[in-house]
């Protein structure tokens, strides 16, 4: 018969209450006693029930991490800047002894998110981008506490989010191209969702700063579609020098198209992308990119979710973004 929490009170010399809050982690047990009976549980190999410790916690354990795709569906989860991104808030979590709900959203209907909130599933909710989806989030914030996005803050906005300074970052990618000698300069990326469209204001703006007036090029946010677009743009003549990409992955597929179109990389044409996935550094040429520091944002966004779910008023945060200059500018 398996020992019951009892049987380690008496072998501790504690009471049942003091063994419970020892393995809950309850700050009422010092950190010596917490440690001992740890130390007495495992070696007795008891378990709590976690299910019914849940239960009078109301708590399910879990956390929902959500993807919503309402501008670009044929985005995958392996996409190399989610995969990043979920891997660290994944580690954090689990660290924190969470259990993890992931889903991809389409969005259908304007109530998505509150069925994912209000499923009874989830003690919390993480969104991985606004997407198109930024009045449905700001309808849901105003009862839902427990939510943290990853994606921009405008005035006024209630729903809390972590993110890096977008405006800041498509500057910094026009300055560069800029100073390289760029003058024939394009954005190639989607300007519907928050974070792009202030990317491609940042460029435009920047760019406008110095005389130059940069064209944008508006495309769906995958890589096939991104080449083909790029690949039409530059059989159609008049060919850019410096190219901004809203993302490193979209900045991948117009390396490849400006290479079959016998450019060459740096030499004709400068490309920045922006967030410094692993694979930017190992592309040839690699390249050069805006860094989002997703390690601090991780971090950031798994922090401000307890301290909500906890009942802590706390508010967003917005991450200063780096330039990350490599051989393709």
């Amino acid at each position: 018969m398996p020992m019951k929490l009892a049987d380690l009170a008496a072998i501790a010399g504690v009471s049942t209450a003091t063994v419970s809050r020892a393995l809950s982690g309850h700050p009422a047990v010092s950190k010596a006693t917490q440690e001992r009976i740890v130390a007495l549980a495992r070696e007795h190999d008891v378990r709590p029930n976690q299910l019914a410790r849940n239960l009078r916690l109301r708590s399910t354990g879990a956390i929902g991490l959500a993807m919503p795709l309402g501008h670009a569906r044929t985005q995958h989860l392996t996409d190399p800047f989610f995969l990043s991104l979920l891997g660290f808030l994944a580690d954090l979590l689990v660290e924190r002894g969470y259990d993890i709900l992931l889903s991809r959203v389409l969005p259908d209907g304007s109530d998505w998110l509150g069925h994912l909130a209000d499923g009874g599933r989830i003690d919390g909710l993480l969104l991985i981008g606004q997407s198109d989806q930024y009045d449905a989030i700001e309808r849901a914030a105003e009862r839902y506490r427990p939510l943290v996005v990853w994606g921009v803050n405008r005035p006024g906005q209630r729903h809390l989010t972590i993110g890096s300074d977008n405006v800041a970052g498509g500057a910094m990618a026009a300055r560069h191209l800029l100073e390289r000698g760029r003058r024939r300069l394009l954005f190639v990326g989607d300007p519907g969702p928050p974070e792009f469209a202030d990317r491609w204001t940042g460029y435009r703006d920047a760019a406008r700063a110095q005389g130059v007036e940069p064209e944008l090029l508006s495309t769906v946010m995958d890589p096939h579609a991104v080449h083909a677009s790029v690949a039409a743009r530059f059989a159609a003549g008049a060919a850019p020098d410096g190219v901004f990409a809203a993302s490193d992955v979209a900045a991948m597929s117009v390396v490849r198209a400006a290479v079959e179109a016998g450019l060459d990389v740096p030499g004709d044409l400068g490309v920045v992308g922006y967030d410094d996935v692993t694979l930017a550094a190992q592309m040839s040429p690699p390249l050069t990119t805006i860094r989002q520091d997703l390690v601090q944002g991780a971090a950031l966004m798994v922090d401000r979710l307890l301290r909500r779910i906890a009942g802590e008023d706390v508010g967003s945060a917005v991450i200063a973004p780096e330039l990350i200059v490599r051989a393709s500018s």
